[in-house]
C-alpha cells in the first residue's frame, strides 16, 4: 500500500561524502514527520535526523555540522547529504515516515535500509 525506498548507500573513504535518498510511494495523502535512522552492527537503531513537515530539522549530536537532511514534499522524497564521513558512521541507514494514507489512517513506515560503509 505504501513503501519507502532508500538508495545511495555504498563504500566511501573517511573524509568523503555520500548522499542518500528516500522515496515514498503508494496511496499517500500526506507525509507528516520523516526521519533518518541508522543501525551499526551490535548497536541499537539510533535517530540521525528528524525532519518534521513544515518544521526545522533536528540532528543527532554525532552528525551535526556534517550531515544535512532535507525533504521535497511534492516528490514524497527525503534526502540525507553526508560529508566528512567517519568510520563510526558505518551503519545501515533507514528512512522512516508517518504517512497519512488515502482513505485511511496515519501509519508509521520503514524503508528496507541502505548500507553505508566508511573505510579508514
Amino acid at each position: 500500500q505504501v513503501q519507502l525506498a532508500e538508495s545511495g548507500g555504498g563504500l566511501v573513504q573517511a573524509g568523503g561524502s555520500l548522499g542518500l535518498s528516500c522515496v515514498a510511494s503508494g496511496r499517500i495523502y500526506r507525509i507528516n514527520d520523516m526521519a533518518w535512522y541508522r543501525q551499526a552492527p551490535g548497536r541499537q537503531r539510533e535517530l540521525v535526523a528528524s525532519a518534521p513537515r513544515g518544521g526545522s530539522v533536528i540532528y543527532a549530536d554525532s552528525v551535526k555540522g556534517r550531515f544535512t537532511a532535507s525533504r521535497v514534499d511534492s516528490k514524497n522524497t527525503m534526502y540525507l547529504q553526508m560529508s566528512s564521513l567517519k568510520p563510526e558512521d558505518t551503519a545501515v541507514y533507514y528512512c522512516n515516515a508517518d504517512i497519512w494514507v488515502i482513505s485511511g489512517p496515519t501509519n508509521n513506515y520503514w524503508g528496507q535500509g541502505t548500507q553505508v560503509t566508511v573505510s579508514s
